[in-house]
């Protein structure tokens, strides 16, 4: 093993390095970046809030709800108006705002059915209309004459 142990007794590399101002600069260029970097997290941090705000009064304005219950909603909700929503769901009756019910989903049979229903209905307007429909329904001789009778055309 060698005992070369002269360059950590040797600062001639450091003054060498001063002279040159690399160093000087090299730390000048580094508080820059620390400088530029602080800034733009802080622009970052002040638009993340403006998100927030406008996502929470555009949630709030669509429901009607007063803008000062805001304040109230906690910073670790999600920043997306589902979430925001649900919590408002959830905690909006302690500032007396009604919980959204979700409209049910009428399915296509359904809505299918009540179409039919609405059309055999309609037809039938006038009291000759049901004598009429009550001649063609004793009258009947099958099934399909029935169908057609209810759907109002061939099925």
């Amino acid at each position: 093993m060698s005992n070369n142990n002269e360059w950590y007794e040797d600062d001639d590399f450091l003054e060498e390095e001063d002279q040159t101002g690399g160093l000087t600069n090299l730390r000048k260029a580094d508080r820059a970046k620390s400088k530029r970097i602080k800034e733009l997290e802080t622009e970052l941090e002040g638009l993340r809030n403006f998100q927030r705000q406008s996502v929470v009064s555009s949630v709030l304005n669509e429901r009607g709800v007063n803008p000062k219950i805001a304040t109230f909603i906690p910073s670790d909700i999600a920043n997306d108006s589902e979430s925001i929503g649900k919590w408002l769901d959830e905690y909006g009756e302690v500032f007396g705002v009604q919980a959204q019910v979700q409209q049910p989903m009428v399915d296509q049979e359904n809505l299918n059915r009540l179409r039919q229903i609405d059309a055999a209905t309609g037809s039938a307007l006038s009291p000759d209309d049901v004598n009429d429909m009550f001649s063609r329904l004793n009258n009947a001789q099958s099934a399909d004459e029935l169908m057609e009778m209810i759907y109002g055309t061939d099925s």
